[in-house]
């Protein structure tokens, strides 16, 4: 039985379904598995790849799709594609050289599931802020100097990683490269971290998109839509939603904009927000 008018529930990885200890807690996760048991749809929607999603999703013990990617892939838990926006070859080619500054920032991914998946010049600059995402991706991690000659084909997309005022600098050169009507420029920000992740995907891709596009092709009006969510680039996505939660450890500019707060990762958040829609879960359950 659906409850709550609710149908679709999309739910964001990093800083939101993972606690600060990069785990899914017990009643995150039980609460997830009875929205599933009551018929609504599950579906994460991530900046991660698909294949580095992948283990999370498998952890909730039913099958679901997985929107990756910040939403180019739309794919479900056994392989199948849904939907690919890919980002331009010849609009990656001239991405990487206005941001020739940023060599030892950048990565690029393809949607490949082996060695050459993730490209970069080298990794000094990245060890330093990603140092646990380059460790678990190592086996899809080619080095590609100039990176350009690895534009054999068109890549998911781009992407710049360092502190926060390193990838200010990296927004502010993008705004000046010329290509905002080829592009778009997602954020992810982690204060505690110094971390900002700067992705760059084809134009009009996002979360928010990818979702509304699932949406309609499950024939769920946004109205039955619920999102959560913590970060930049889950502002499309929450923004859709007819029911979107923002979680507690999210930036105040985010927690300000007038979508329901919910507990931060650390307190359960996700399975707070479950409970506000479908109501507490009865004892034992």
């Amino acid at each position: 039985m659906i409850t709550a008018s609710i149908r679709l529930l999309a739910i964001d990885i990093d800083g939101t379904i993972l606690n600060p200890e990069f785990v899914i807690s017990k009643a995150d996760l039980a609460a997830i598995r009875r929205a599933h048991h009551q018929g609504i749809e599950v579906v994460l929607v991530t900046g991660r790849r698909h294949a580095f999603a992948l283990p999370v999703a498998q952890q909730f013990g039913f099958d679901l799709w997985l929107i990756s990617s910040n939403g180019a892939i739309t794919r479900s838990l056994t392989g199948e594609t849904f939907h690919r926006d890919l980002l331009a070859a010849g609009t990656c080619r001239r991405l990487c050289l206005a941001m020739k500054n940023f060599r030892g920032s950048t990565v690029l991914t393809f949607d490949l599931e082996r060695k050459g998946a993730i490209v970069l010049e080298r990794m000094d600059e990245l060890t330093t802020v990603i140092q646990r995402w380059l460790e678990k991706n190592l086996p899809y991690i080619d080095f590609v100097i100039p990176i350009e000659d690895s534009l054999t084909a068109d890549p998911v997309q781009a992407m710049f990683c360092g502190s926060m005022g390193r990838m200010q600098q990296a927004l502010a050169e993008l705004e000046a490269s010329g290509l905002q009507k080829e592009i778009t420029i997602l954020r992810t920000e982690y204060p505690a971290r110094d971390l900002s992740i700067v992705d760059i995907l084809t134009f009009g891709c996002s979360k928010g998109h990818a979702l509304e596009r699932w949406a309609n092709h499950r024939g769920v009006p946004r109205e039955q839509v619920m999102a959560i969510g913590d970060n930049y680039n889950d502002v499309e996505m929450l923004a859709f939603a007819g029911r979107p939660f923002i979680m507690g450890n999210a930036s105040p500019g985010l927690r300000s904009r007038g979508w329901t707060v919910t507990l931060p990762n650390d307190q359960n958040g996700v399975a707070a927000a479950i409970e506000q829609v479908l109501g507490r879960s009865p004892v034992g359950v």
